[in-house]
């Protein structure tokens, strides 16, 4: 019997703003959305702070909204829990991170701390930095080096200068550690398998070969007068009397602050995986590595420091135990957040759920080069399945809004969010012909709002808007 699906399609980064200026919502033509908001049952929804787990004032994400979404339920975040511990001490306590002290004590060898230095609160959060130098510094350690990844999605574009310069001045108050490297995160958190990107971090971490900078900010801003934003500077190490601060040795330790897994996985299969082959490295190191989250239980040799929350009865799973079929559908870019994310952090298939995953486009290196990305490509995939009659509920990405307002490029995003318009009136079309059921939402708002309108800047980051929800023929 042919079945009638329940489509949740989701717009990523699709938020609401009542101000038309830097608005690619606004400004780009959209009379699909404007007639589902006109015509059918339509609320504005809280996407970002405590209504999915988070602080007061943090923005949404996409991780934080798929997961939410999937558990039917407020799901309270790695960032509020990791700070709490911090507040409370028993973060010092960790076993994990006290395990990576200890190696280097036991070795007289280095600690390095890596990870996203922002307060975007979206992968990492500063104060879990300065967390761990607390703890560097109750044990003393002498050999303490930070390695920065920064940012410039989640946070203003050339924001990164001042977050390094903020870190030096903690280290400096709290008397431990230094400025070993920085990265773009383009190269040290990719996750779409450019481990030709990868490499270039790891080389610079592991054995750094230039550029070099007297200092991290003199190479940042190197970076600015050439063009380059934080989330693409070029890594590049940090020199004292013409050498290296440090580098990664054998018999050091390596505590990675990210707590959102899907950028983090690339770096750490580098450093842990013993028959890795996303590219040629010397060697396997021999490291005390620590990671804040399990970003992948398939990664060995390494330690979590804090563990996941166990999620039961996510949507996925009920629709399964109930012996319903779904698919997810989905580009690269936003693959994970329609099934692990989605599924409360359960990386294999429910029973009866299948999954189809369309590349995102490689041939460009930023997506205001490409701004439909390969939605045409996910879209005819929905309709086709809407079509099939083989699906109960079909769960679909459409990652445009946010990865396209990431690179704070307005022209771009209009097309963008124009692209996306016309797929939603293909899967409109395609579930009224076959009498099925839509709901239209978001994750959190981007493309909404991509000038600082205090600066007049681009504002890459996620907001604290609304997004909407539309039911149709429900």
């Amino acid at each position: 019997m042919k079945k009638t699906p329940v489509v949740l399609m989701i717009l990523d980064g699709y938020g609401l703003n009542d101000k038309i200026e830097g608005n690619a919502i606004k400004i780009a033509n959209t009379p699909v959305m404007d007639k589902l908001m006109a015509e059918y049952p339509f609320v504005e929804g809280n996407a970002s702070e405590n209504y999915v787990g988070l602080p007061k004032g943090q923005m949404g994400n996409s991780e934080v909204g798929h997961l939410n979404m999937g558990a039917g339920r407020i799901i309270y975040q790695d960032l509020t829990k990791i700070s709490k511990d911090i507040e409370d001490g028993v973060f010092f306590e960790n076993e994990a991170l006290l395990t990576a002290v200890e190696n280097c004590k036991k070795n007289s060898s280095s600690l390095h701390i890596y990870g996203l230095i922002s307060d975007g609160g979206v992968h990492s959060h500063t104060e879990h930095l300065y967390g761990v130098l607390e703890l560097a510094k109750q044990h003393n350690l002498s050999k303490v080096y930070v390695h920065c990844f920064l940012d410039g999605r989640d946070t203003p574009p050339t924001s990164g200068k001042g977050y390094v310069a903020e870190v030096e001045s903690k280290m400096v108050e709290l008397g431990v550690g230094k400025v070993a490297s920085v990265s773009g995160r383009y190269y040290a958190m990719d996750r779409d398998n450019n481990y030709d990107r990868v490499k270039i971090a790891y080389d610079n971490l592991t054995r750094p070969s230039g550029p070099f900078y007297s200092s991290a900010t003199k190479g940042i801003q190197n970076s600015y007068d050439n063009g380059k934003t934080d989330e693409f500077v070029y890594p590049f190490a940090v020199v004292d009397n013409n050498k290296p601060v440090a580098s990664i040795k054998d018999c050091d330790s390596i505590i990675f602050i990210n707590f959102r897994p899907d950028r983090a996985r690339e770096i750490t299969r580098a450093f842990c995986n013993d028959d890795f082959d996303g590219f040629e490295r010397d060697k396997k190191l021999d490291l005390c590595y620590v990671c804040f989250t399990d970003y992948d239980p398939q990664i060995p040799n390494k330690l979590v420091a804090f563990d996941k929350q166990s999620i039961n009865n996510t949507f996925g799973e009920w629709l399964s135990s109930k012996g319903m079929t779904q698919a997810r559908i989905a580009e690269t870019e936003k693959y994970a957040h329609v099934t692990f994310f989605f599924n409360g952090g359960v990386e294999k298939p429910y029973e009866g759920e299948e999954r189809f995953l369309v590349d995102s486009p490689k041939e460009v290196a930023t997506y205001d080069l490409k701004p439909e990305m390969s939605v045409f490509e996910v879209c005819d995939n929905v309709v086709k399945a809407v079509h099939s009659g083989r699906y109960d509920v079909i769960i679909t990405n459409f990652a445009n809004p946010d990865m396209v307002g990431h690179t704070g490029v307005l022209p771009a995003a209009i097309k963008a969010i124009e692209a996306v318009d016309q797929c939603v009136g293909k899967v409109y079309e395609a579930v009224l012909k076959e009498n099925a059921v839509l709901f239209i939402c978001a994750d959190h708002g981007n493309a909404e709002q991509l000038i600082d309108y205090e600066t007049g800047k681009p504002f890459t980051a996620h907001t604290t808007n609304k997004v909407p929800f539309i039911l149709i023929n429900y």
